[in-house]
């Protein structure tokens, strides 16, 4: 068995200052999503509509007519991710999951294609910054965000950052690539409705999370074994009401 250290970074919420934001833009006005394409909850079963990179991208870039989904929000311009609850409300799940979402999920930046990184590199890191003003009513919450095993070695998610409807920010790490046995650890509460931000990495064989900066607190990732791996970010609803998220920073390094 091959053991992997994760590092976790707990703090109380503080407060967080973004960049001004246009209401009048499309969310790719405000935000670079070169390096992401948007997978929604709407579309055919095991076949949820997925918005390309290039879409996304521009002032006049892709938001849904309805503001149901993904649009930005006309006061202060964030970005907005809505999911309608389960699947009893006809929302469309991905093949290998029960759940549905309006997340994004990291491309290639200069193709647009599906891309994966090398854990072992020396920078693979995704911050956000964030309200969540209605999470879903799952005991964990919904996932903001993800390391994921690259598509063509598991199905599965490396460690998935779950926020609840008691503000409690959770991580959860698979123990194997096969899955099925994910280990959960508290490491933070923010009351619902508060801006906050975190920073997920996966780099040098160490996973870590930080919340506003602070100490930091390490997990095993028991015999992960460090898989090729991709990030999401965005609002992947665990529950059967409706979760809403608005992000003010997305970014991602490698």
């Amino acid at each position: 068995m091959h053991l992997q250290l994760a590092s976790i970074y707990i703090t109380a919420a503080l407060p967080v200052i973004h960049a001004a934001l246009n209401p009048s833009c499309a969310p790719g006005g405000n935000f670079d999503l070169s390096p992401w394409e948007l997978q929604l909850p709407i579309g055919s079963t095991g076949s949820p509509e997925t918005i390309s990179s290039s879409s996304l991208q521009g002032c006049s870039g892709y938001q849904d007519s309805g503001h149901q989904y993904f649009f930005t929000e006309s006061g202060d311009g964030a970005l907005v991710m809505k999911v309608p609850g389960g699947t009893s409300t006809g929302c469309v799940t991905t093949p290998n999951s029960k759940h549905c979402r309006t997340e994004l999920r990291e491309v290639d930046p200069s193709t647009g294609s599906p891309t994966s990184w090398d854990p072992n590199a020396g920078t693979n890191r995704l911050s956000a910054t964030l309200i969540v003003p209605e999470p879903d009513n799952s005991g964990h919450g919904t996932v903001i965000g993800q390391v994921h095993i690259d598509d063509s070695v598991s199905s599965k998610p490396v460690c998935e950052l779950y926020y609840n409807s008691s503000g409690d920010i959770v991580m959860g790490v698979e123990q194997t690539r096969s899955g099925g046995n994910e280990k959960f650890t508290t490491i933070g509460n923010v009351p619902v409705g508060t801006q906050f931000s975190y920073e997920l990495s996966y780099e040098s064989n160490v996973l870590s999370v930080s919340l506003n900066g602070g100490s930091q607190q390490t997990l095993s990732t028991y015999s992960l074994d460090a898989p090729t791996s991709y990030f999401k970010v965005g609002n992947y609803n665990q529950g059967t009401s409706p979760s809403d998220i608005h992000f003010f920073a997305i970014s991602v390094q490698h």
